[in-house]
């Protein structure tokens, strides 16, 4: 009766992203998608979509809860009513999110871009 699901959008589902945007949106996905989980560039798209698809406040008894993360985020970005460079702004500002964070915590060994290029 449950979809698979998990507490906050999963790496799994960012494959599912790639062409459902412009092509820039799509060599985002396809950047990330060749990076580790841990990379600063996978979270912040992960918290796009987190914050994007209303995560933090999904129950495992609602609708969406039981269609699954994939399926919720891709209605999600088909009703998403901004342009793409609109969600690239808002992947921009995770990804500053994501910095800041490592910068203030520097206990958490998480691979940066520049440790990846």
């Amino acid at each position: 009766m449950y979809a698979n699901n998990e507490l906050m959008f999963p790496v799994q589902s960012i494959p599912a992203l790639r062409t459902l945007r412009g092509p820039a949106w799509e060599a985002l996905v396809e950047r990330v998608m060749s990076l580790p989980e841990s990379h600063e560039e996978t979270l912040a798209l992960m918290l796009t979509m987190i914050r994007l698809n209303g995560c933090i406040s999904c129950e495992t008894d609602s609708y969406r809860a039981m269609r699954g993360c994939t399926a919720c985020a891709v209605q999600t970005l088909r009703r998403y009513k901004g342009d793409d460079s609109e969600l690239l702004k808002l992947y921009q500002q995770s990804l500053n999110d994501v910095q800041q964070f490592l910068a203030a915590n520097p206990g958490y060994a998480l691979q940066t871009t520049a440790a990846a290029s």
